[in-house]
């Protein structure tokens, strides 16, 4: 049997087509679809499948309505049964009352029963009150619990006032973070390291990849060993093991760096800077263009900002015996009028910021067998 379509084929065969060409027709007819009824039918389904969501959530909020009015009817007849209740055994109580007033025989002794149950309270009511009251004999004076004493001691703990409740790790790089400097009005930070660089963070534009918006060689191959930021927050003090200190600006930029003095001249006094390597540097607490450095050529100096090709005073240390002493830090008094500085034979010894002739004070803190002070402030 054929199937259909080749039969609506040769259904439809032209004659005149056939003695013409030779063939009756070019082969199958193409399908044809009707668009409007595949989506009317289409639309329908949906309606349809709607329909019955919609009913089944009727029937869930239904039944849900009835299991809440019959656990309400519950609720209501066991109420209602328990007033029945006391409602019926009040009754032969009263019966029984009236029958003890006509008879003069039977009397009742004792307090009424309302007055004992307003003695005793309310039944579970004495359990509770019990159970806070406190057991056994009094405490003596000046005694205190175990837990108030664990409380009071974190509210005195320093370290729990520490607002450590956010902390971020800034990668500086793979080798040996030296020095660090936090700016004045602490949005800034620098960092430098044994692999040269100094980095500069600004927490206020740094975003999620916690990366330094700068990164430098102000000393070219010679580690960083100090950064400060000046009393106002403009200039960056920068000490590196080379024997010129520099002064950067906020941004990065030079702004001044101190002359190198002649090392064949003996006497450090009448170089005009430093001839070794620097061991660290510090800012004037009050005055904002001088800055302090010490070095291995055993002296102290202070600069002035303004002027880069000579320092502006010199101090030198000296043992008990009169000999030079390697100064290994250095800072100023806060009011800014003393300069102290820590020495290699374990000495700190001060000056008046004004006078470089002598020492006001040298203290020897420390034993024979340690060499060096490593920082004072």
């Amino acid at each position: 049997m054929e199937p259909p379509e080749d039969a609506e084929m040769l259904a439809g065969t032209d004659p005149e087509l056939a003695a013409t060409m030779g063939f009756s027709g070019f082969g199958k007819k193409a399908r044809s679809f009707d668009l409007e009824a595949m989506f009317e039918q289409t639309r329908r389904t949906a309606v349809e499948r709607s329909r019955k969501v919609l009913e089944a959530r009727e029937r869930e909020k239904e039944e849900q309505a009835e299991k809440e009015l019959k656990s309400r009817h519950t609720d209501s007849s066991a109420s209602a049964s328990s007033a029945t209740g006391v409602g019926s055994a009040l009754k032969p109580r009263d019966t029984d009352s009236s029958e003890s007033e006509d008879s003069s025989d039977e009397e009742l002794t004792g307090p009424s029963m309302q007055s004992q149950t307003s003695v005793q309270g309310p039944v579970g009511g004495g359990d509770d009150d019990d159970d806070e009251e406190f057991i056994g004999p009094p405490l003596p004076p000046g005694f205190k619990d175990s837990d108030d004493d664990d409380t009071e001691e974190e509210d005195n703990n320093p370290v729990k006032k520490i607002p450590d409740s956010h902390e971020i790790t800034l990668q500086h790089g793979t080798k040996t973070v030296s020095a660090l400097g936090l700016d004045p009005s602490g949005a800034r930070l620098i960092t430098g390291g044994y692999d040269y660089d100094v980095k500069f963070w600004d927490f206020a534009g740094m975003d999620a990849s916690l990366q330094a918006f700068r990164s430098l060689q102000p000393c070219e191959c010679h580690q960083i060993k100090s950064l400060q930021y000046s009393s106002t927050g403009d200039v960056i003090l920068v000490v590196s093991g080379n024997s010129q200190a520099k002064v950067l600006d906020r941004d990065g930029f030079p702004v001044m760096e101190c002359i190198k003095g002649d090392q064949y001249i003996v006497d450090m006094t009448n170089t005009k800077g430093h001839t070794a390597m620097l061991n660290s540097g510090c800012w004037h607490p009050k005055i904002k263009e001088e800055f302090l450095t010490c070095s291995n050529d055993g002296t102290v100096r202070t600069w002035d900002v303004n002027n880069e090709k000579k320092h502006k005073s010199v101090f030198k240390p000296r043992s008990v015996q009169g000999k030079r002493v390697i100064p290994t830090t250095c800072t100023y008094s806060r009011d800014g009028k003393l300069i102290a500085a820590g020495c290699q034979d374990g000495s700190i010894q001060i000056w008046d910021r004004n006078m470089s002739v002598s020492n006001i004070y040298i203290i020897k803190i420390l034993t024979s067998n340690v060499s060096r002070a490593e920082s004072c402030s």
